[in-house]
């Protein structure tokens, strides 16, 4: 069974707002956590794991019994660690 992805508003609104190249390129790669989500994922903080790409980095929020990854975050790499 593969995972479901939701999106947090604060991430969704920032990849509205960049170049549509980008943000195709980083939906793509977070397509790919559907089926095997920990083989791409870094373990962050507390319940948090982190994905790069490219100059982007991605915190994912894992629901393990529902089986849900939630896009928390998606930043610059030199503003994501920051907040």
């Amino acid at each position: 069974m593969s995972y479901t992805i939701k999106w947090h508003s604060e991430a969704q609104k920032f990849l509205n707002n960049l170049p549509v190249d980008i943000s195709n390129r980083i939906i793509k790669k977070l397509e790919a956590l559907r089926v095997k989500p920990f083989r791409y994922l870094e373990h962050y903080e507390g319940l948090y794991y982190k994905m790069r790409i490219g100059d982007y980095r991605v915190l994912i929020d894992v629901e393990f019994n529902d089986k849900i990854l939630i896009i928390m975050v998606l930043d610059k790499r030199g503003r994501i660690y920051k907040r």
